[in-house]
């Protein structure tokens, strides 16, 4: 095994761990919940194969569906998102993502935030929805995905600068 296909089972098992023994305990005024856990998903290398990055996507929400016994809102939520991320990270960097030469930690800090702004937000919309699976709750849908993908985008923004690797 190389030492990227390492780093990635370490990012996986270290990010379905923080997510179970500490964020899932975090449940503020009844909306907010951080998920950190698609933090794997938004940074997964571009160049790397597109099915085998949807079958992670879809371990990584299982593994918390599984910790969580939510019945697969995870997964969906998660396999969604990987597979719409290619027009989301064209949209989001534009010529940087056509040549496939992005780089999470050289991109400026704005299209980082569009970009996982709009993959949180959207994450998150289809979980809930998964989980409330009632119209008649739209509001309560969208006040937690409002809340949850705040307080999500900004963990992973702060987790992103502080484990981002410095150049020397």
């Amino acid at each position: 095994m190389n030492r990227t296909a390492i780093n990635t089972i370490f990012e996986f098992l270290a990010l379905v761990l923080v997510q179970v023994l500490i964020l899932n305990n975090i449940n503020f005024l009844g909306y907010i919940n951080p998920y950190l856990y698609i933090l794997f998903i938004l940074l997964y290398p571009v160049k790397n194969n597109r099915t085998l990055f949807v079958f992670l996507s879809f371990l990584m929400g299982l593994s918390i569906d599984l910790f969580t016994d939510s019945g697969g809102v995870h997964a969906g939520a998660s396999v969604f998102i990987a597979f719409i991320r290619p027009p989301i990270l064209k949209f989001s960097f534009g010529m940087v993502y056509e040549y496939q030469t992005i780089k999470f930690s050289q991109t400026e800090f704005g299209n980082r935030f569009v970009y996982f702004s709009i993959l949180t937000v959207i994450h998150h919309f289809i979980m809930f929805s998964l989980e409330v699976f009632n119209i008649s709750n739209i509001i309560l849908i969208l006040q937690k995905t409002l809340f949850s993908s705040i307080f999500t985008i900004l963990l992973c923004l702060i987790t992103v600068i502080l484990f981002s690797k410095k150049p020397r």
